[in-house]
């Protein structure tokens, strides 16, 4: 079964560490939601797999759409594909979008996962981060969905930021656990190009935290989060039972997913297509770039999806889908890791356990093929 995913790209702010594609030109939303209508039509067939399993409103800010908005999309995929095992459906959302209205609105949708971008529950840092939401607002916006009676919601948490440590960490986890969520991501900053923090750090006004810290604020999350009745099921992503991102999720495990809107990908199984233009592009008509993955390029994408999540990689599917002689080499390369305690090979799965996950980068890169 395969993902769609809707890319909406546009944001009241733009938020200083983000580098998605995104616009602060609304001016350009209801022309680029009907271009993306136009987009799912033409692109239809690029799925070998016409049953969809979950639909993802990413962004971007997708709250800056009305839910009957929303829910037109759905209905429109719904005359595309086979909707009717679709698990989940998801709408990323920024706190101070979650007014009673919206919240009443939503709930005559199909949407019924909702992700809030809070990053933070300290007023301080959330203002560092060029946030429009405040914790007080961010808190009300959880409370406000629950309830409402919907019943699986996820917050982002940003970590790693320079000045802001364990202890305002710690208060942002108090908040997350005392609100019960039910799913938690926890993402490490990263310093990138073309960001507000990027320009700060080289003019020297804010700099990159230290390896030491990272390992010590991620090893809180852990600890918290795990104690807290989460599962570690991913790098970044904690889950109470039964409720881990299935979109997600089909990215991990080489599902096919369709990305309609600016800048979202595509894959189906063998092509990887992607959409670059500006908004006046894309809406006059949309163009695309495009890679058809290699043998090695399939190998290397396995590697990395299945080692960032818990179960790890498979050793019979690697020999099934890549040979003997891949697997022998991969087994023969995995000897150090395993010696230092960084891989597992246990009941014919090879994975990172969960508490050195930080170090997954450079535990995949070593497996990769050139």
């Amino acid at each position: 079964m395969a993902g769609l995913y809707l890319h909406i790209p546009f944001c009241k702010r733009i938020c200083a560490y983000c580098d998605f594609y995104r616009s602060a030109e609304l001016k350009y939303l209801d022309s680029v939601v009907e271009a993306m209508h136009c987009e799912m039509d033409e692109q239809a067939n690029f799925l070998n797999d016409k049953i969809l399993k979950t639909i993802y409103f990413g962004g971007g800010t997708p709250s800056l759409l009305h839910p009957e908005q929303i829910e037109r999309f759905i209905d429109h995929a719904s005359r595309l594909y086979d909707c009717s095992g679709v698990e989940e459906i998801t709408i990323e959302a920024n706190p101070d979008d979650i007014t009673e209205e919206y919240v009443a609105a939503l709930r005559k949708t199909d949407v019924n996962r909702v992700s809030l971008g809070i990053q933070s529950f300290d007023d301080e840092e959330l203002r560092f981060m060029n946030r429009r939401h405040s914790a007080e607002e961010a808190i009300d916006a959880v409370k406000r969905l629950q309830d409402s009676g919907i019943e699986n919601i996820t917050i982002d948490l940003i970590f790693g930021v320079d000045g802001f440590g364990e202890e305002v960490l710690n208060r942002s986890l108090d908040t997350a656990l005392a609100l019960g969520v039910q799913h938690i991501s926890a993402y490490h900053l990263t310093i990138e190009p073309a960001t507000t923090f990027h320009r700060r750090v080289q003019a020297g006004r804010m700099k990159e935290v230290d390896e030491e810290l990272s390992e010590r604020e991620y090893a809180l999350i852990e600890k918290r989060l795990t104690e807290g009745g989460y599962e570690h099921y991913e790098v970044s992503n904690y889950a109470k039972a039964g409720f881990r991102s299935r979109h997600n999720s089909s990215y991990w495990h080489g599902a096919e997913y369709l990305g309609i809107g600016p800048g979202a990908h595509s894959f189906n199984g063998s092509v990887r297509r992607w959409s670059s233009q500006s908004l006046p592009q894309y809406i006059s008509g949309r163009e695309y770039e495009s890679e058809t993955l290699s043998q090695t390029e399939h190998f290397n994408e396995y590697v990395m999806t299945s080692l960032r999540c818990c179960e790890g990689m498979d050793i019979e599917l690697i020999k099934s889908r890549f040979g003997e002689e891949r697997l022998a080499r991969l087994l023969a390369e995995a000897k150090t890791q395993i010696a230092i305690g960084n891989l597992v090979l246990n009941d014919g799965r090879l994975y990172i356990p969960t508490e050195r996950f930080l170090t997954s980068d450079a535990v995949i890169e070593a497996f990769f093929e050139m």
